[in-house]
C-alpha cells in the first residue's frame, strides 16, 4: 500500500527550494521505478542560470497517454521562527500536515503517485494506455529550463501526452470546490517618458516629463480593457511602480517611469495590447509633445480548455468522491499549464490554496486522501475502469 501522508512527509523533508530539487526528484524517481515506470532525469540549464533537474517517467507505450504534471521545488520559508512546526519536518498536528510544498505542490505529487500505484495494482501495467509524470524543479523560479525544455523533449522522444493534469492547489473552501480550465495572461509593462531636465524655479526652459506619464497612466488605468465572458473575468491593469530617481526638490528631471501589469483574457493578445498601451500613450504625446519608450515582456499567454472529454472526466470524478458540482474557472495567476496548453488539453485540480506561500503551510490529511482518490478516479475514467 503507497500511503501518501508519508511519501508527502518524506518529500517535504527535502529542502528542494528552487531550484535546488535534486532529492525531491530522486525519491519520485524511486517511487515511480517501483511501480513499473521508466524514468529519464533531465538537466537544463540556461546562460547565465543554475541547472535545474527535473523528472520524466512514464508507463505504457499505447495511446491513450495521461499526465500529470507538476513540481517539487518550493519557495523559501521566510522567518522560521514565526512557523508553529518547522517548515521542513513534515510534522502532523490534530489532523493537518505542515511543511513548506505541502500544498503547493507535493502534496498533489504525493497524491499522483498514491493514485497511480493504486490503479496499477488494481489493474495491472497493461491496462489499455499510457501514464506519464512531468515533475519539474523550476516553476517557481524563472521557468526557463523546466516544463517548457521537458515537453519540448517529450515531443522530441515520442511522449507528446493525449491529456493532462497540473496539480496546482485549486480548490478555494472545500476540496472539490474549483477546477481551472485556463489561466490568464500576463503582460509586464515599463514606460519611460523623456523630458529635459531643468530647474524648478523656471519650468519654461524644461520639459517635464512627470505630467505627460500621470496622464498616460491615467489613461490607461481609466478605461475598462473589456467587459469579461463566459470564462474569464473583465481583464485587469495594476500600475505596480513609478519612479522619477530625484532626490532634488528644485530640479524637474529628465524622465519619468511607471511599471505595471495587465493581467488579459482570451480577448486580447500581447500585440493587441501593445496596439492598445501605445495608441494612448501617442495620444498624449500628440496633445502635451515629447517622447517615450514602452518596454513589454509577457511569458503567459491566456488560454482556456473547453468542456470536452478531460474537463468532463476531472469533474466527474470530483463529484464522486467528493459529492460537489466544481466550479470551471480561470482565476489566480499563472502557471505551467500555459506551456503544456500547446500540446494537449490541459486543466488543474488539487488541495486547497488557502496557505500556498505562506507560514505554517498545511494540508489536512482528509483532504490529502480525498485528493489522491480524485485522482485514482481520474484515471479510472479515462480508461474506461
Amino acid at each position: 500500500m503507497f500511503d501518501p501522508v508519508a511519501f508527502l512527509q518524506t518529500l517535504i523533508r527535502e529542502r528542494s527550494v528552487t531550484p535546488d530539487s535534486t532529492g525531491a526528484l530522486d525519491r519520485v524517481e524511486k517511487a515511480l521505478t517501483c511501480i513499473g515506470f521508466s524514468c529519464w532525469r533531465l538537466p537544463f540549464q540556461s546562460p547565465g542560470m543554475p541547472v535545474v533537474d527535473n523528472l520524466f517517467a512514464r508507463i505504457g507505450h499505447a495511446s491513450p497517454h495521461f499526465c500529470f504534471a507538476g513540481h517539487v521545488d518550493v519557495v523559501p520559508p521566510g522567518d522560521v521562527s514565526r512557523w508553529s512546526h518547522p517548515p521542513f519536518a513534515g510534522e502532523i498536528k490534530d489532523g493537518v500536515l505542515y511543511g513548506r510544498g505541502a500544498v503547493d505542490m507535493k502534496g498533489s505529487v504525493a497524491a499522483f503517485c498514491a493514485a497511480t500505484a493504486a490503479f496499477i495494482r488494481e489493474h495491472g501495467a497493461a491496462f489499455g494506455g499510457s501514464i506519464s509524470f512531468l515533475i519539474t524543479g523550476d516553476e517557481e523560479g524563472p521557468a526557463l529550463d523546466g516544463t517548457v525544455k521537458v515537453l519540448e523533449w517529450m515531443t522530441a522522444n515520442g511522449h507528446r501526452p493525449d491529456a493532462c493534469l497540473v496539480g496546482e492547489p485549486s480548490c478555494s473552501e472545500r476540496i472539490g470546490d474549483t477546477i481551472k480550465i485556463g489561466r490568464r495572461g500576463s503582460l509586464n509593462a515599463r514606460l519611460t517618458v523623456i523630458g529635459k531636465q531643468g530647474h524648478a524655479a523656471y519650468p519654461h526652459k524644461a520639459d517635464n516629463p512627470i505630467p505627460k506619464l500621470v496622464r498616460m497612466l491615467d489613461r490607461l488605468a481609466s478605461e475598462a480593457l473589456d467587459q469579461g465572458n463566459a470564462y474569464f473575468e473583465p481583464s485587469t491593469l495594476a500600475i505596480t511602480s513609478v519612479d522619477v530617481g530625484n532626490p532634488a526638490e528644485n530640479v524637474i528631471p529628465d524622465r519619468a517611469s511607471a511599471r505595471f501589469n495587465i493581467r488579459f483574457n482570451n480577448e486580447h493578445s500581447q500585440e493587441s495590447l501593445e496596439r492598445w498601451i501605445n495608441g494612448h500613450c501617442r495620444a498624449v504625446i500628440a496633445e502635451m509633445g515629447g517622447d517615450y519608450t514602452l518596454s513589454l515582456s509577457s511569458n503567459a499567454d491566456s488560454f482556456v480548455t473547453a468542456r470536452g472529454p478531460l474537463v468532463d472526466v476531472v469533474a466527474g470524478a470530483v463529484r464522486e468522491v467528493t459529492g460537489l458540482e466544481p466550479a470551471l474557472t480561470t482565476g489566480g495567476g499563472t502557471s505551467d499549464a500555459r506551456f503544456i496548453k500547446n500540446h494537449c488539453p490541459v486543466v488543474e485540480f488539487g488541495p486547497l490554496n488557502a496557505t500556498i506561500h505562506q507560514t505554517d503551510e498545511c494540508i489536512p490529511i482528509a483532504d490529502l486522501q480525498a485528493t489522491k482518490d480524485i485522482y485514482l478516479r481520474i484515471l479510472e475514467r479515462y480508461f474506461g475502469r
